[in-house]
């Protein structure tokens, strides 16, 4: 079976992917809201400033992932991290761990290019350098690329609407989205670049899972679990030594050959390609 591209990719980094990803950026969050809540001032070497950025500060690449979706009624607040916790997760569970990464990290690349993009249109338009722009970059759009990606993946799930009020999770969705559009119409250049740059990756998602998201959560499990079965099986059966029994999987770093001079199909490590004993079919063994 021909493997995609992201298949291969998948194969290659997948060991890389952080595990419960949702919980980290949670933490971000609140580490985020302390802050904002103890030292305003502070919070502004966080946000992802360009123009700051080209001038050393590269550490706003990275910390403005503090800075909250939103801020208000610390009750609110924590439900709302439960929230995207919960969503997170739960697409975590079906799409696997890489793919999940692969969203949430390209989500934050797309807004960090957005970013910039919008630096550059504002220096070509002033003839120099515009700070200020940080402020609206945050994490709400993430969050909200997690929750349309959700909708998109649990269509029929139903929730309940400030906890009252059943309601499908797509036509959440659809009212998300609406609202999303309206905002993007409303707002100014730099709003709209961001809003667009934010849910990137969701849009990546939508055009390149079309066929996929009609499948139920089980289903596209099952699908995971068995390509993720299939792939170890063959990992296991390309490489492995006859005498240590050390494989291409636990020591990469090894190069293994077959010998030409043992009667069968057997294969050894580069250090005991030269030192084994060669073996007869009648299992005796020659030096």
């Amino acid at each position: 079976m021909k493997q995609s591209f992201s298949d291969k990719m998948e194969r290659k980094l997948g060991k890389y992917a952080i595990q419960n990803l949702s919980l980290y950026l949670i933490i971000c969050y609140g580490f985020g809201y302390i802050i904002q809540m103890v030292n305003a001032d502070f919070f502004g070497y966080l946000i992802l400033e360009p123009a700051l950025i080209l001038r050393g500060q590269i550490w706003r690449l990275i910390t403005w992932i503090l800075v909250p979706p939103s801020s208000g009624n610390l009750f609110l607040v924590l439900i709302m991290l439960y929230f995207y916790y919960s969503l997170g997760t739960s697409l975590e569970r079906v799409w696997g761990t890489y793919r999940y990464n692969l969203y949430i990290f390209s989500g934050m690349l797309f807004t960090i290019l957005g970013m910039f993009v919008l630096y550059v249109i504002l220096y070509m338009r002033y003839g120099m350098p515009v700070t200020g722009i940080g402020y609206v970059a945050s994490t709400y759009y993430i969050n909200m690329s997690i929750f349309l990606a959700f909708s998109v993946t649990f269509p029929d799930m139903q929730v309940l609407l400030m906890f009252v009020i059943p309601i499908k999770v797509k036509v959440l969705g659809i009212i998300y989205a609406i609202m999303l559009v309206i905002e993007a119409m409303g707002t100014r250049m730099e709003g709209r670049i961001v809003i667009l740059a934010s849910l990137l990756n969701f849009i990546v998602f939508f055009l390149t899972s079309r066929k996929k998201i009609h499948m139920s959560p089980k289903q596209f499990h099952r699908r995971q679990v068995y390509k993720q079965q299939v792939q170890k099986t063959q990992a296991v059966a390309k490489h492995k030594c006859a005498v240590c029994g050390r494989t291409s999987i636990t020591h990469p770093e090894l190069e293994f050959r077959f010998c030409s001079k043992c009667e069968g199909n057997y294969e050894y490590c580069q250090e005991h390609l030269f030192t084994h004993e060669h073996i007869r079919y009648d299992g005796s063994h020659k030096g």
